[in-house]
């Protein structure tokens, strides 16, 4: 999946000695970014430029603050050469998450080193406020600004995982009533003038699948589907390493498909009003669902009796065949509360459940992302914006 907005824009004439340095300097910048610290003569090697345009370019990326030196650390075998890092302070991101009870926000370095956390509740902004969202929004940026130490600096770039999606046509929020706030068409001009930045709204589940991709199961396939099973749920669907979002940005709203055993969800996304009301796959697989089917115990509790866990696993393997059946995902990533709760024994009784239903036979893997996935997806594509303006020299 990509994870950048896509390659920046050089001025200047291809192959001309301008475009070539910018290149050279992208990609110094790139191999510093994924090895961490190299010393001149190990950047040569790696980008196959002789060791006197190695110098000239580091002593330029030096001089412009996206690069800093210092020495081989003592003891270390080797000579005592120079190591060569980025620059952390050359800009920082934000990334948050946004659920109906507040917003979760991350600040980190331009490395990627997240160096500030904040967590904001809904009911810390009064309901009256004007442009309550985004004074939230801003609440928990500068929560996480000050616990980098970082005080007012803005942040370059700043990505928001949401429930539902923009869609690309009107700029308004669709496929997530319950957040309140959250669906003004000018939300996003609201957000960039509070924050002093532009400001990226992203579907939480694409952000999931993401970070999938980046560092969890899905790390080497390009064809995949990760199916979200929470308080909510949906989908984010990957084909030939791209992002499937449809013409309103509601590809992989699995919510509110319509399957056996579940009322449907009439009225469309602005009637479908919680996650644990409505029909489609939703009323059957969600949180909310899952405890329904076992007297409201504690999901935990709800999933270690085995009947519950098996009707789940017959609920996951109906809606995940249709899915399938659609799309022909190499693999299907199970994420959620409900996938993380239920773990390899709710996995199992899935793939078997699936057979049969089902006539291609894509892997069937649990999520790997240890850390909140939505977050690291967000910082992932905050990263890659900023990195992509920062990092050009042209």
């Amino acid at each position: 999946m990509a994870t950048h907005t896509g390659p920046s824009r050089i001025p200047g004439t291809p192959g001309t000695p301008r475009v070539l340095r910018a290149m050279n300097d992208r990609a110094a910048l790139d191999l510093l970014v994924a090895h961490g610290p190299l010393t001149r003569t190990r950047i040569s090697e790696l980008t196959g430029l002789s060791k006197p345009t190695a110098s000239q370019l580091l002593a330029r990326l030096e001089e412009t603050g996206l690069v800093r030196s210092r020495s081989k650390e003592s003891g270390r075998p080797g000579p005592n050469a120079l190591l060569y890092e980025i620059e952390p302070t050359a800009a920082h991101v934000a990334a948050l998450s946004a659920d109906p009870h507040g917003i979760s926000a991350v600040v980190a370095d331009i490395t990627g080193t997240v160096v500030g956390r904040a967590r904001v509740e809904a009911d810390s902004v009064a309901e009256d406020v004007r442009h309550r969202t985004a004074q939230l929004v801003k609440e928990a940026v500068d929560g996480a600004l000050r616990d980098a130490g970082l005080g007012s600096t803005e942040p370059h770039t700043t990505v928001i995982g949401t429930p539902g999606a923009i869609d690309p046509q009107s700029g308004e929020l669709r496929y997530a009533p319950h957040l309140p706030g959250w669906h003004s068409r000018t939300l996003r001009a609201e957000l960039a003038e509070v924050l002093g930045t532009p400001v990226t709204i992203e579907n939480d589940v694409n952000l999931a699948a993401m970070a999938e991709q980046h560092a969890g199961a899905a790390q080497d396939h390009d064809d995949f589907t990760l199916v979200w099973v929470d308080n909510g749920t949906g989908a984010a669907i990957v084909v030939g390493g791209v992002l499937l979002r449809g013409a309103t940005g509601g590809a992989g709203e699995i919510g509110y498909m319509p399957l056996p055993g579940a009322p449907l969800a009439r009225g469309g996304p602005g009637e479908y009003a919680a996650a644990n009301a409505g029909g489609g796959f939703q009323s059957l697989v969600s949180v909310p669902a899952v405890r329904r089917l076992a007297d409201g115990k504690p999901l935990a509790e709800a999933l270690a009796d085995l009947s519950v866990r098996e009707e789940t696993a017959r609920r996951l393997a109906n809606g995940i065949a249709a899915v399938v059946a659609v799309v022909d995902p190499q693999l299907v990533v199970l994420s959620g509360a409900v996938a993380r709760t239920g773990g390899e024994e709710l996995r199992a009784l899935v793939e078997r459940e699936l057979t049969g239903l089902a006539l291609p036979r894509p892997l069937l893997r649990l999520s790997e992302v240890a850390d909140d996935p939505i977050l690291g997806g967000a910082l992932l594509s905050a990263l890659a914006q900023a990195r992509d303006e920062v990092f050009d020299t042209a």
